[in-house]
């Protein structure tokens, strides 16, 4: 949906009342007359479910819908033989009039479940042990971890769809789908991503559902470990006592109270990536005890502590500043930011005393508030954004915004040019604006503003509520300025967007005019020749190198264009040469198809890499830069890996190529 139909549906109070008018046609049509009236029915459905209340909306709709005959004639007809793995096929890959059709079902089923609908041929309990399967089979668009693939192809009904599994979830409860959702959430947390809000909202309903005698969870140690970690990490801590209550306790322990308390906070921090808000109440009393307290509160190494003690000044004023229960997650950001060793470089502790007394602009308070709210105030969420972002430069996601070129730059950024981005922050959110040169010419974000609105992203964090909108215009100004040139423009986008490191080399596997395969297999020598230790003499990358995929489904189906990392090439622990790269998406678990999955831990990848064996990341590449002035030897990569990779690309995006 455009962002003119988003506005015209927000403007139109009678959105439900034209819906209601549109199932009057089809209930009063005859059998064979009803074809022709629901397809204005589906439109209009479809465009309400895309609205904050439409999900609810439509299922207190549900028993006109059931009795209107919307569903004759269609796959939906029969509830009682419908089969809820279909549906994962349905909600990713369907046309919006079939997930339209989908999720009406589902809210009809939704109200028999709930004793609503009385239906001859399904009970209460057979539907409700039917949406319990819906929604453990779709646990990962309910996260919205289903992965660009499915992202581009749900197009706007992304939207309508996970409103219609929250309501689900809200009705049926958790019980039915809990284990499924324990590991879910442990396999996002092990990405390390730097927004956790919506997996701290599924614990705490996970909380609720360990403490209900009527539910049984089979994976309760899991469990267990996430709760405790959120609501009782320590012992002091461990009943939840609540934020008062608990800092009442901190005044009166000694000091070896105080020493197991911050080991417990660690712990519990660095094994689930989790913060609770119980930490940054520690923290802030530690600041006024010892820096040893606060080091140990942190968890951190020899590395960490050095820079703690180096820069004590500011890390204290970067907690009193950004470190709350309402932005616990800070607290992590800090310690992985000092164990990098961030500080050690001479412009990034200025460079933060100065995002620390830096006044918001209106607008970037704005856009600070509409992603994140107003817990606290705009300037506090963007230092805790900071710290986040410098603490995880590969646990950036774009959610469900289409900007993988901005997300991957901020990351880039964050991981090799910190204070780089730290300047961009600062006039992003002092100047409402961002400039940059493209061969020696000028761009303003601000001026491109006048003819490139950009949409403000949501579900993201604090950085990047405040620098897509601005890169995205450079972005696009920078691709229009080489659109002619015959070649695919990224070949000249990537170093002056992203940075100088960029190779000015440059490889694309497919002929622009007609879309086919071209000299593939020089694409395919080359990138060994560069990249593979066996074929580059052992040269390991030093800079990250901006890439495109081509991504498919899970039917090796091609889908589109996405723009990631190479972060680094080498074996993992069994002795396969891999290759270890940053995805913007939220959940970088993708199956590719022909039996390409993508891998995100347990073999040998850092918090937020992803990682295929690089015959299989080869057959799904399309464009990669290289360093035109190196030595490199395409004619010796052995021909049976270049034909290893070919059939792979053959048999998936390449199919029609």
């Amino acid at each position: 949906m455009s962002t003119s139909d988003t506005q015209h549906d927000d403007a139109t109070p009678d959105l439900a009342g034209r819906f209601d008018q549109a199932l009057e046609q089809v209930s009063q049509a005859s059998r064979f007359a009803k074809a022709l009236h629901t397809g204005k029915v589906l439109q209009l459905a479809g465009r309400l479910l895309c609205q904050p209340e439409g999900a609810e909306q439509l299922y207190q709709r549900a028993t006109a819908i059931e009795h209107s005959g919307l569903f004759s004639g269609t796959d939906w007809a029969n509830p009682e033989i419908l089969q809820a793995d279909i549906t994962v096929q349905t909600l990713r890959l369907g046309a919006p009039d079939d997930i339209t059709l989908e999720a009406l079902s589902e809210l009809r089923l939704l109200a028999v479940a709930q004793g609503e609908l009385p239906h001859d041929a399904l009970s209460a309990e057979q539907a409700h042990h039917y949406l319990a399967q819906v929604l453990a089979l779709n646990l990962d668009l309910l996260f919205e971890t289903g992965g660009e693939a499915i992202r581009v192809r749900q197009g706007r009904m992304a939207v309508a769809v996970r409103g219609v599994l929250q309501l689900l979830v809200s009705r049926i409860g958790y019980d039915n789908i809990i284990d499924r959702l324990i590991e879910e959430i442990w396999r996002i947390l092990a990405q390390r991503p730097v927004r956790v809000d919506h997996l701290k909202a599924m614990i705490t309903q996970i909380a609720a559902c360990l403490y209900n005698p009527a539910i049984t969870v089979s994976n309760s140690r899991g469990a267990d470990r996430l709760v405790s970690a959120l609501f009782g990490p320590t012992q002091a801590s461990v009943e939840d006592p609540g934020l008062e209550v608990y800092a009442e306790r901190l005044a009166g322990m000694d000091s070896q109270a105080l020493q197991q308390e911050a080991n417990g906070f660690a712990r519990a921090m660095h094994d689930t990536g989790l913060v609770s808000a119980y930490q940054p109440v520690f923290l802030r009393f530690a600041v006024s005890q010892s820096t040893d307290l606060v080091s140990a509160a942190l968890g951190l190494s020899a590395t960490g502590r050095d820079a703690l003690l180096c820069y004590q000044d500011l890390v204290y004023a970067l907690i009193d500043a950004s470190v709350f229960p309402e932005t616990a997650q800070a607290a992590y950001g800090l310690a992985l930011m000092l164990e990098r060793g961030v500080l050690f470089a001479p412009p990034v502790a200025p460079a933060l005393w100065r995002q620390l007394g830096q006044t918001l602009s209106a607008n970037a308070d704005a856009a600070i508030v509409q992603a994140l709210s107003d817990i606290r105030p705009a300037k506090v969420q963007l230092i805790a954004g900071v710290l986040g972002v410098l603490g995880l430069p590969l646990g950036v996601g774009q959610g469900n915004n289409p900007t993988c070129q901005s997300a991957r730059a901020i990351s880039m950024w964050a991981y090799n040019d910190p204070d780089y981005l730290l300047q961009m922050i600062v006039w992003a959110t002092r100047d409402d604006d961002l400039v940059m040169h493209f061969e020696g010419q000028r761009l303003s974000s601000k001026e491109l503003a006048l003819t490139t609105p950009a949409i403000a992203p949501l579900d993201v964090d604090a950085v990047s509520a405040v620098l897509v909108p601005h890169l995205d215009r450079i972005y696009h100004a920078m691709g229009a300025l080489c659109a002619d040139r015959g070649d695919d423009p990224h070949r000249w986008i990537n170093p002056e967007f992203h940075g100088w490191w960029v190779g000015r080399g440059f490889k694309l596997a497919v002929d622009l005019p007609t879309g086919k395969l071209s000299h593939y297999d020089d694409f395919v020598r080359y990138f060994y020749a560069c990249y593979h230790p066996l074929h580059n003499g052992n040269q390991p990358l030093i800079y990250p190198q901006p890439v495109g995929l081509a991504v498919t489904d899970s039917a090796a189906r091609f889908v589109g264009w996405h723009a990631i990392t190479i972060q680094r090439v080498t074996l993992d622990q069994d002795e396969v040469m891999r290759v270890y790269f940053y995805n913007p998406n939220n959940d970088s678990g993708q199956d590719l198809g022909n039996g390409v999955k993508v891998s995100t831990e347990g073999r040998g990848e850092r918090f937020g890499e992803s990682s295929l064996p690089v015959a299989e990341f080869v057959s799904r590449l399309y464009i990669f830069h290289y360093d035109p002035l190196e030595h490199i030897d395409p004619a010796g990569v052995p021909a049976e890996d270049v034909a290893e990779v070919e059939a792979l690309a053959r048999g998936s995006w390449a199919l029609e190529r």
